[in-house]
């Protein structure tokens, strides 16, 4: 006698029409859940197809099956046979019409799984065509920003009485007061590192004054601009699209189109007008710091007085270097706001964009930065050498 609550099983018949498969037990999700259930099922079927399988993709098991004899049968226990039929109806079924009806819906909605395509010799190519596009597009993004900034700074000249100041005057205090107390400690720090990695191939050759030169000439000319660029790219740089992709998420952007209001002279400008301006500042700011720890550092690790640092610097560093640092600090600043604008304006409405568009901003404005930076190396390779 069957009862309703046997575990699920199959039981093989051999008759003169063939093989008869009878399923018997209870085909539910309360009962096919558990694992031992489960690893049984498994090894019975694949001892029915003759080899190894799944019970999730299957080959079809060849046979004349019956229904009429189950205990219990739900839409999981359905799609099960039904994928063990191969996702087709097997020849001579056995079933009552109520089963009929579930394995019709059972058939309606169950998706076949996409084919495998193999990988084509020309799919590598196609990939870094991709990409070179998706880098074409970003870098015509950003030149129609430039442009953009370009005839808002125009119209700011004509009637400065309609600019964002209180805007400009907000970020200034954000990009740069707020990020001076950072700056200087990564500075000072970087400072005496150099100071002492440098004191120790110096006095291998009795040259320790020349720590002022070198000190003075990387940390003016490159590392002081290039370390806080860095630093205010990865703060203010993603700030700058976190800010305006929520304002993406929040459908600001499209009540400010609505209402006519340029999104370049109220969200680009002003911010690339502050990162420019204060760029420069917070770069002397960040090179007094990395200066006053090698100084320190020099003096306790070489014996190099701060009042001998203090006035060997002048005759070892033209001032010169400190103009070109000060013009690479402020296309640093431009870039790295024109960049974090120019992610945040391509967010998407939801977070997951929101994310990853902060991590490319600040990913390509530290690349950006090392770029150009590497680039007024070359050009100006011959000033203040």
């Amino acid at each position: 006698m069957l009862s309703e609550d046997f575990p699920p099983r199959i039981d093989v018949q051999d008759t003169p029409q063939g093989r008869l498969l009878r399923v018997l037990g209870a085909w539910t999700a309360a009962s096919l859940t558990g694992k031992p259930t489960w690893e049984a099922l498994t090894v019975q079927f694949n001892a029915l197809r003759g080899g190894a399988g799944s019970l999730k993709s299957p080959p079809a098991i060849v046979g004349q099956w019956s229904l009429a004899d189950i205990g219990k049968l739900d839409y999981l226990g359905a799609q099960l046979l039904w994928s063990q039929w191969g996702q087709r109806w097997p020849d001579g079924l056995q079933l009552l019409p109520e089963q009929r009806r579930m394995f019709e819906n059972v058939e309606k909605f169950t998706v076949a799984p996409a084919p495998v395509r193999p990988t084509a010799w020309g799919q590598p190519l196609r990939q870094l065509g991709e990409r070179l596009f998706n880098l074409m597009d970003h870098v015509v993004g950003l030149v129609q920003l430039l442009g953009q900034l370009v005839l808002d700074i125009a119209r700011l000249i004509r009637r400065p009485q309609q600019g964002p100041w209180r805007d400009f005057s907000g970020h200034l205090y954000h990009f740069g007061a707020t990020a001076l107390h950072i700056t200087a400690l990564v500075g000072f720090l970087i400072g005496v590192v150099l100071a002492y990695l440098i004191s120790q191939q110096l006095r291998q050759f009795g040259a320790d004054a020349f720590i002022v030169n070198i000190l003075g000439v990387s940390l003016i000319r490159e590392l002081g601009p290039v370390l806080a660029a860095i630093l205010i790219a990865g703060r203010s740089g993603s700030a700058i699209t976190a800010q305006i992709g929520v304002m993406r998420v929040t459908e600001e952007l499209d009540a400010m189109r609505v209402m006519g209001i340029p999104q370049g002279f109220r969200l680009v400008m002003p911010r690339a007008l502050a990162l420019a301006l204060v760029m420069p500042l917070v770069s002397v700011w960040t090179t007094l710091a990395a200066l006053l720890g090698g100084m320190l550092a020099a003096d306790i690790s070489m014996g190099i007085t701060p009042s001998f640092f203090i006035n060997a610097l002048p005759a070892a560093v033209k001032l010169s270097n400190l103009a070109l640092a000060t013009a690479k600090s402020v296309v640093f600043g431009g870039l790295i706001a024109l960049v974090g604008c120019h992610y945040g304006l391509r967010i998407k409405p939801n977070t997951e964009s929101l994310g990853q568009g902060t991590t490319a901003s600040v990913v390509t404005s530290i690349t950006v930065v090392l770029l150009v930076d590497a680039l007024f190396a070359v050009l100006f390779k011959s000033i203040g050498i």
